[in-house]
């Protein structure tokens, strides 16, 4: 059965909401895609992204969608994804992530500074000022 219209639930409503947080703070174009066309497409059962995973037994199919990145966070941090599940029977998409996960925990917790216009991490910041150096070194 098909449902005309799916509701939202959250594998840990905080974590994703916290993550969400540092998407808004960090990449606005991110977030407002995120918020404004893909929310919206889910919703209606249009599922967008790549098929990950797919169990006949419990009805479900996994998906992973790209959300738009700057190219050099990218090669620093990787890709911003939002991770779903369907429940086709249930009318129920469940929010399961969103990646790149150490970055946008860190986001969250502590304001991050940036070089060269792309967040650097607490933990490690030489590496990724390294990663930003030699990139634009090798001209992206």
């Amino acid at each position: 059965m098909k449902t005309s219209s799916y509701i939202f639930e959250y594998l840990d409503e905080n974590d994703f909401r916290k993550k969400e947080r540092s998407v808004r703070k960090y990449n606005m174009l991110a977030y407002k895609k995120l918020t404004f066309s893909y929310y919206p497409e889910l919703r209606k059962g249009n599922f967008l992204g790549e098929k990950i995973d797919e169990d006949k037994k419990a009805k479900t199919i996994s998906y992973e969608l790209k959300l738009p990145t700057d190219e050099l966070f990218a090669k620093v941090h990787g890709e911003i994804r939002l991770h779903y599940t369907v429940y086709t029977e249930k009318g129920v998409i469940l929010l399961t992530n969103i990646t790149p996960e150490g970055i946008l925990d860190e986001g969250h917790r502590a304001e991050l500074s940036t070089y060269k216009g792309v967040m650097v991490s607490k933990t490690d910041p030489e590496r990724d000022m390294f990663k930003i150096n030699l990139l634009n070194m090798l001209g992206k």
